[in-house]
Parts: structure tokens; C-alpha cells; sequence
């Protein structure tokens, strides 16, 4: 099973499996729909719009939430590596909602997917690598 995988629903793994990406880009690709569920359920919780969510608030999350700390021994370390990769999913998802025409709250599996396909076309014909893992 790859990365990340386990912080995500069996049918968002088979989205992003069945999509026509590379290893590097299917993390992205996880990692931005994981990214997305997290800053949603953080946004619920506080009231606040998904871009106002702070880094402090996503580090209170992952110390709290039960499926990270069955899974994984978390320390201050990393605490703040997840942190960092949770916020650095909004930098494709807000350039997804500009795209769409929304906001990231109303954006969806299949749309984060299919921008990431559009994305990865993108980048092999320019000769360049996945945008979201040049953290």
C-alpha cells in the first residue's frame, strides 16, 4: 500500500489509482484530497473559511485525531512535518477552486483528481516535475 493511503476512503484510493498519473503525482494527489478532508473537517469545527485555518489549529487536530495516533508514534517532529503537509495542500486546492470557479470547501475528489491529471499533462509536456512536492 502506498503513503498515505490509509488516510484515505477506499473509493478515494480507487479514484486516484484508476487516474493516469505518475508515483509522485498520485502522492500529491493523495496527499491534497487527505489535505482537503482534514482542512474541511478543522473549517467545521472552528467556523472558520478553510484559508483562515492556522497552522497551530492543524497541529491541535493531528494531536487529537484517534486514526493518526493509532497509526503513527507522533512527536513535536512529527507534528510539524504533517502540519507542513497538511497546509501546503492549499496551494494546489485554492489554484483547483480558482479553476473550477468555487471555493475549496465545495471542491470534490473527482475535481481535485482531474486538475491533478491536467496538471501532470502539463508538466510532462513542459519537461517539468509535480508542482505540489516542491515544498
Amino acid at each position: 500500500m502506498e503513503p498515505l493511503a490509509d488516510f484515505l476512503k477506499p473509493e478515494e484510493c480507487a479514484e486516484v489509482d484508476m487516474a493516469l498519473l505518475s508515483s509522485k503525482e498520485k502522492f500529491s494527489t493523495r496527499l491534497a484530497i487527505y489535505g482537503l478532508r482534514v482542512l474541511k473537517q478543522i473549517a467545521g469545527e472552528t467556523g472558520l473559511p478553510i484559508t483562515e485555518v492556522s497552522n497551530q489549529q492543524v497541529m491541535d487536530w493531528i494531536k487529537n485525531d484517534e486514526s493518526i495516533q493509532q497509526s503513527i508514534q507522533v512527536d513535536a517532529s512529527f507534528e510539524n512535518f504533517f502540519t507542513n503537509l497538511v497546509v501546503a495542500s492549499l496551494r494546489p486546492l485554492k489554484q483547483i477552486a480558482v479553476e473550477v470557479g468555487g471555493t475549496i470547501e465545495q471542491l470534490t475528489v473527482k475535481q481535485v483528481v482531474a486538475w491533478f491529471v491536467k496538471d501532470g499533462k502539463i508538466r510532462r509536456e513542459q519537461g517539468t516535475d509535480a508542482a505540489f512536492l516542491d515544498l
